[in-house]
């Protein structure tokens, strides 16, 4: 089966596709040709995408490595043709990519919230870090109604819960 058959037909990469070139994005996929280079115009006249939405489909895709381009330059004109083929077989190591960033901002989160104490407004509901209720004297900013103390014990939790199950598809655990 084709490569790009392949990721497409499976539904999480194809969500994760999608998520990152949308429906538009998809489509030049489905009728990129299977095999050679071609240039964004190229693509965008045979598959009849529009050509703004080709390039950007093609840089999102290179800047995840699952595309890559040459270039050649006219020597009459001078003008450079970019012919990109898809590296779509380099998914995995995006989506890896992809899992390592969230699991870095989803450890500094848990950070975050353990090393700190929050109160909460019950009329508007927003919450705030120790340093700024005391300095509003545990008072809202928003509504000067008094905050009480937020306990976020349960985000902590959930926070650990879907780090260890991330280090533990990575196999960091």
């Amino acid at each position: 089966m084709d490569p790009v058959e392949e990721v497409l037909n499976d539904p999480a990469m194809r969500a994760y596709i999608h998520r990152l070139i949308g429906d538009e994005g998809l489509d030049l996929l489905e009728k990129f040709p299977k095999d050679g280079e071609y240039s964004d115009e190229d693509l965008a006249a045979n598959t009849g995408i529009n050509l703004n939405s080709v390039r950007h489909t093609l840089y999102t895709l290179y800047e995840k490595r699952l595309a890559e381009y040459h270039r050649i330059k006219n020597n009459e004109t001078g003008w450079l043709t970019y012919l990109w083929q898809l590296r779509i077989d380099n998914i995995h190591n995006a989506i890896r990519e992809d899992m390592e960033t969230v699991l870095a901002k989803l450890e500094r989160r848990s950070r975050f919230e353990e090393e700190n104490d929050f109160y909460i407004c019950k009329e508007c509901h927003d919450i705030y870090t120790f340093t700024v209720a005391i300095g509003g004297n545990f008072t809202c900013p928003n509504c000067d109604q008094p905050l009480s103390h937020f306990e976020n014990e349960m985000l902590v939790k959930a926070l650990r819960e879907r780090i260890e199950n991330m280090k533990k598809t990575l196999g960091h655990a």
